[in-house]
């Protein structure tokens, strides 16, 4: 290994205390493995000062001395005082260490290894780090040599086991307790698991596993506040919505974070601009992201000006017969994973047959293409229309009027899942009144996001209408119902959040979504399955949402029980997304 030539040169130079190679006499297996124990302890003692960002404890595991060898990819640095005069506050944001190793050289001089990943502001680096460890004549150790050599690339995921954990498999099987193995980023083993020397073993006793949360709908063309929905409220004059679709689009990984941070490994984007296209390809292979599904941009009865920009648009009008299918085939083009239809028609909307007739031609450009056909339908007339077109997502509830035994024949008949996003009028509502009144935990949430939300108070136009409340709340009972009655008729419910709109904010919208759906009267269970294999499902990924073998390895480590209460998901500890793992406070947005 190159990294280990070079820290043998290292040993030789600092000549803390190898003079000769000794003989296998002078160095017992007992004295040995005693070096190996506390060479160890100290290894592990280094990192912790660390994690615990203590200044004092760092410098104390270092050699006090002109020998102390420090290197890495900027060259190497001698002795200890250019060590101590060092940024006291140049702390990392996390430090994970994995694969610690250690191995006695000779009699007090130990050789130590591990894994790192960094991760300072957006910044994430990994690697590997060595230290020589050196017996003093106290009995301490001290390090006298130093590595830390970042990965040229996109290593290899090492192998990881999730050990001793209650596990909730997402397929409605009882829960077990065992093990979950991983190996290139895929699950090797659940239950009663071997584990080999190359695997790093993570105890998780008293806690318990899930699958990643995939959130079915998302939009990442929307913010999360006004400035992405000037139809909701026009901020533009404070925040051009050219702007601010700019920033979304230069950086959508701080919603990738909020996702992860919340537990959630898959998302669906049912709607947006073109680009939104693109993050597909740019969140391959990549352990700092959800799987990302995308349909782009969406076929609709409307052309909301307001919400496209000059240069591309996210809503295209079906004016006729052979523009819906000139935009269905623009979309194959694109590969989008699905053909999105906006179908804000009523039964007496004007035209109402040639509407339906353009629904079903999206429809019957979906079947030709291989892809699902999703279509925001909100009444109990829409939706069985999208059904009859072939509908197999259909986003959001039927909210007005209960639905009814031929809705449910049409959705059985059409193989269609049901995506209530039963919470998101509630960020709506608080927009209208001016009163943010957060939901979710806002660690999870962008600093930019966060501040945008807290600006809700102070915008003026506060409307706030006891009778529209009244409504709001009615709207939200039956949706209850019709989501209870849809379930009970076996057709498949999914996790849905609308992420993006106004104060439903990516990554933990999906926790009041979840705890509307169980307080509709899904038990934790049907939740968790509605939230990972079914959603999963939606979104055209078997390879996703179960903790089965050969299905890549995303992951939720819970503090506490999901099946007792399902608001037990908030309780993140550990997110794995394709076999590597990132603890909550990694992903948080805290403050230094």
């Amino acid at each position: 290994m190159r990294v280990v030539g070079l820290t043998w040169l290292l040993v030789a130079l600092t000549s803390c205390a190898i003079n000769s190679p000794p003989t296998p006499s002078a160095y017992s297996p007992s004295a040995r493995a005693a070096d190996s124990v506390a060479a160890l302890e100290a290894f592990r003692s280094n990192i912790a000062s660390i994690h615990a960002r203590d200044r004092t404890a760092y410098l104390r595991h270092y050699l006090q001395s002109p020998r102390l060898a420090r290197t890495g990819a900027d060259g190497v640095a001698f002795g200890y005082e250019a060590l101590a005069s060092g940024d006291p506050d140049a702390w990392p944001d996390t430090l994970v260490a994995t694969h610690l190793e250690v191995t006695p050289l000779s009699p007090g001089v130990v050789y130590g290894v591990y894994r790192y990943r960094v991760t300072t502001g957006a910044s994430t680096r990994r690697g590997v780090s060595e230290r020589v460890l050196v017996k003093q004549p106290d009995g301490s150790w001290k390090i006298s040599v130093s590595t830390a050599f970042d990965s040229p690339g996109k290593g290899p995921t090492p192998a990881l086991a999730i050990s001793g954990a209650t596990i909730v498999d997402g397929t409605g099987a009882a829960a077990r307790v065992g093990a979950v193995v991983m190996r290139d980023g895929r699950i090797a083993c659940v239950g009663d698991c071997p584990t080999g020397p190359d695997v790093e073993v993570i105890d998780a006793r008293g806690r318990w596993v899930i699958p990643g949360l995939v959130d079915a709908h998302v939009h990442y063309s929307q913010t999360g506040w006004a400035d992405g929905r000037p139809d909701a409220l026009d901020v533009r004059g404070r925040f051009p919505y050219d702007a601010a679709m700019a920033a979304l689009q230069a950086r959508p990984e701080r919603f990738f974070r909020s996702h992860l941070c919340a537990g959630v490994t898959a998302t669906f984007d049912v709607g947006g601009y073109p680009w939104t296209l693109e993050l597909r390809e740019r969140t391959v292979g990549s352990t700092a992201a959800p799987n990302v599904a995308a349909a782009g941009p969406l076929l609709s009865a409307r052309e909301p000006e307001q919400l496209n920009l000059p240069a591309m648009k996210q809503f295209v009008l079906m004016a006729d017969e052979d523009a819906t299918r000139r935009g269905a085939r623009m979309l194959e083009a694109w590969r989008s994973d699905a053909v999105k239809v906006w179908f804000l028609v009523g039964a007496t909307t004007p035209d109402t047959a040639a509407w339906v007739g353009r629904l079903r031609t999206a429809g019957e450009e979906a079947r030709r293409m291989g892809r699902p056909l999703i279509v925001h339908a909100t009444t109990l007339w829409a939706a069985k229309h999208a059904l009859r077109a072939g509908a197999k997502l259909l986003v959001h509830s039927v909210e007005d009027l209960p639905v009814d035994e031929e809705f449910l024949r049409l959705a059985r008949e059409a193989g269609a899942s049901y995506n209530p996003t039963l919470t998101v009028r509630e960020g709506y509502v608080q927009l209208r009144e001016r009163r943010f009144q957060p939901r979710v935990p806002l660690e999870c949430v962008d600093p930019e996001t966060r501040y945008r939300a807290f600006l809700t108070d102070s915008i003026p136009g506060a409307v706030r209408d006891p009778e529209y409340r009244q409504r709001i709340n009615a709207t939200y009972r039956l949706m209850l119902q019709n989501l209870k009655r849809v379930h009970e008729a076996g057709i498949p419910v999914v996790l849905g959040s609308d992420a993006g709109n106004p104060l439903t904010l990516h990554g933990p919208a999906v926790y009041p979504e979840m705890e509307a759906m169980a307080e509709a009267g899904l038990t934790p269970m049907q939740v968790l399955v509605a939230s990972t294999r079914d959603a999963a499902r939606a979104m055209g990924r078997e390879d996703i949402g179960t903790l089965e073998v050969g299905k890549i390895a995303d992951l939720v480590v819970l503090e506490r029980d999901p099946l007792t209460d399902i608001r037990n998901v908030r309780s993140v500890r550990l997110v794995v997304r394709a076999g590597e793992s990132w603890t909550r406070e990694e992903l948080e947005y805290r403050s230094r």
